[in-house]
C-alpha cells in the first residue's frame, strides 16, 4: 500500500480558515429553490471526499454505494494484517540481528581466551606454591575458563535464536508483502471505481432528480435565511439591537458565524487523518495541532456571539420573573464584574500576543517592532515583499513539533476575541441604560 506523505503548508492552513467560512456564508446566503434535489456540485463534492465509502452513490439514493464498501473494509483487514507482519518482521531481524553480533563478538573472544590458556597454565605452574604470583596466576586461568564457559553458552543460545528467528523473518516478510499486495489491489479497485463513477455522475445525478416526486412543472426559489421567521423560535437577527449598537451586535453576530464553520472543516482534517493513519498507514503531524489550535480561536472568538444571544449558561431563578426594566438595573450591576474580566483578558492576552512576537527567534519587521527595535511607522515604511515571501523570516513563536506553524496568530486571536467580547458589553450596557430609561 502506497504511503501518504503530506504536511499541510501554513499559508493554506490559514488561507481555508478565512476563505473557507467567507465562502460559506456567502452560499448560506443564496436564495434556495422550491423544489429540493439533488446538487452535481454537491455529488462531486462527496466524491472527491468520501469516494471510498461510495458514499457519493448513498447520496443519490444508489444502492450500488454498498459494493464500495467489502473492498474498503478489504483494505483496512489488509493494512491490520500488514502492520501484525511487519511487527513481526521488525522483532525477528533484530533478534537476527543481535544473534549475528552475539556470534561475532562471542567467537572472537573465546578464540582470544583459548589462545591464552596455554601461557595461563604454564603461569600457574611456575609460579611458586601459596605466593601472591601464584593466586593472581590461579586467578586469570579461572576467568578465561569460566569466559570460554560463558561464551559458549551464549553462541549457542544465538545460533539457536538464529535458527529460530531467520525463518520467522524471512515469513513474516513475505505475508507483509502479500497484505500490501492486497491492499495495493483493492486501492486500485475503488480508485477505478471512483474514477467511472466521476465519468457517471451527472447521468446519474440527473436520473436521481427526475425520479423525485413533484419535479415536474415546479420552479422558483425561497428567500435566504435571515430575519424573524414566523416560527415561535427567536432567530439570531433577533437578538440585534436598533440605533448604534446594533452596529456592535452585527459585529458579535457575523464572528460568530464566520468561526462557526470551522467545525465543518474540522470534519474534512479528521476525515483525512483517519484514512491516512489506516488506511495508507501514514498518521500526519498536523491534524490535531491544527484543529486544536482552531477550536482554540474559535472559542475565543464566538465569545461575544454566545454573549449576544445569550448562549452562556446561568441560573436564573431569581432575574427570570423580574421586569424588564429591573433586569436592567441588575445586568447594569453584574456589568462591573464583566468588565473586570473583559478587559484584563483584553490587556493580558496583548501583552501574550506581543510576547509571541517579540521572542528570539524572530528576524522579521513584526518581531523588531515587538521588542521595541523599531516604531510602528518605522515597520510599515520598511515593508517589503520579502517579508511575506522569505521562508527565512520568521515574525515571532513557532511550535515545537515537526509541523513549526507559527503560534504567535493565534495568540493576537485572544486579542481579538477579548476587544469584540468588550464591545459586546458596550453593547449590552447602552442596551441596558435604555431599559432602565424605559426606552426599550
Amino acid at each position: 500500500m502506497p504511503s501518504l506523505d503530506f504536511s499541510l503548508p501554513h499559508w493554506a492552513y490559514w488561507i481555508g480558515l478565512i476563505a473557507f467560512p467567507l465562502i460559506a456564508m456567502i452560499l448560506a446566503r443564496r436564495p434556495r429553490p422550491r423544489v429540493a434535489g439533488f446538487s452535481l456540485a454537491l455529488g462531486y463534492f462527496i466524491l472527491v471526499t468520501g469516494g471510498m465509502l461510495g458514499l457519493h452513490r448513498f447520496y443519490l439514493k444508489n444502492l450500488f454505494g454498498l459494493a464500495f464498501i467489502p473492498v474498503f473494509l478489504i483494505i483496512l483487514y489488509a493494512n491490520v494484517e500488514g502492520q501484525r507482519a511487519r511487527t513481526l518482521f521488525s522483532d525477528a531481524s533484530n533478534l537476527v540481528r543481535v544473534a549475528e553480533r552475539t556470534l561475532g563478538r562471542e567467537t572472537e573472544r573465546i578464540a582470544a581466551a583459548e589462545a591464552d590458556m596455554p601461557e595461563l597454565r604454564a603461569a600457574v605452574e611456575s609460579a611458586e606454591e601459596g605466593s601472591f604470583a601464584k593466586r593472581r596466576a590461579e586467578r586469570n586461568l579461572s576467568r578465561a575458563e569460566e569466559r570460554i564457559v560463558t561464551g559458549r553458552g551464549r553462541v549457542a543460545e544465538a545460533e539457536a535464536d538464529l535458527a529460530s528467528a531467520g525463518p520467522q523473518a524471512a515469513s513474516a516478510r513475505d505475508s507483509m508483502s502479500f497484505w500490501n499486495a492486497v491492499a495495493l489491489r483493492a486501492f486500485q479497485v475503488l480508485l477505478a471505481a471512483i474514477a467511472l463513477d466521476a465519468f457517471l455522475l451527472p447521468g446519474i445525478v440527473r436520473r436521481a432528480n427526475e425520479s423525485l416526486p413533484g419535479r415536474e412543472g415546479e420552479s422558483g426559489v425561497e428567500p435566504a435565511p435571515g430575519g424573524t421567521g414566523g416560527s415561535g423560535d427567536k432567530d439570531d437577527y433577533d437578538h440585534v439591537s436598533a440605533g448604534w449598537t446594533g452596529w456592535l451586535d452585527r459585529l458579535s453576530l457575523y464572528s460568530g458565524e464566520f468561526v462557526s464553520y470551522w467545525a465543518i472543516i474540522a470534519v474534512f482534517v479528521y476525515y483525512f487523518e483517519v484514512v491516512s493513519r489506516y488506511v495508507f498507514g501514514s498518521p500526519t503531524n498536523w491534524a490535531h495541532e491544527a484543529m486544536y489550535l482552531m477550536f482554540g480561536m474559535q472559542y475565543l472568538i464566538a465569545g461575544a456571539y454566545a454573549m449576544l444571544t445569550e448562549s452562556h449558561v446561568r441560573v436564573d431563578i431569581l432575574y427570570a420573573p423580574l421586569s424588564r426594566e429591573r433586569k436592567g438595573w441588575t445586568d447594569l450591576f453584574t456589568s462591573i464584574f464583566f468588565f473586570i474580566f473583559a478587559f484584563t483578558l483584553l490587556f493580558t492576552s496583548y501583552k501574550f500576543a506581543l510576547d509571541a512576537n517579540a521572542v528570539a527567534t524572530g528576524n522579521g519587521l513584526v518581531s523588531d517592532w515587538a521588542r521595541g527595535e523599531i516604531g510602528g511607522l518605522e515597520m510599515f515604511g520598511s515593508w517589503n515583499f520579502a517579508q511575506w515571501t522569505d521562508p527565512n523570516i520568521r515574525w515571532g513563536e513557532i511550535s515545537f513539533n515537526e509541523w513549526e506553524v507559527p503560534l504567535w496568530p493565534m495568540k493576537w486571536v485572544m486579542v481579538i476575541g477579548g476587544l469584540t467580547l468588550a464591545l459586546q458589553g458596550v453593547s449590552k450596557l447602552a442596551r441596558d441604560i435604555r431599559a432602565i430609561r424605559g426606552e426599550a
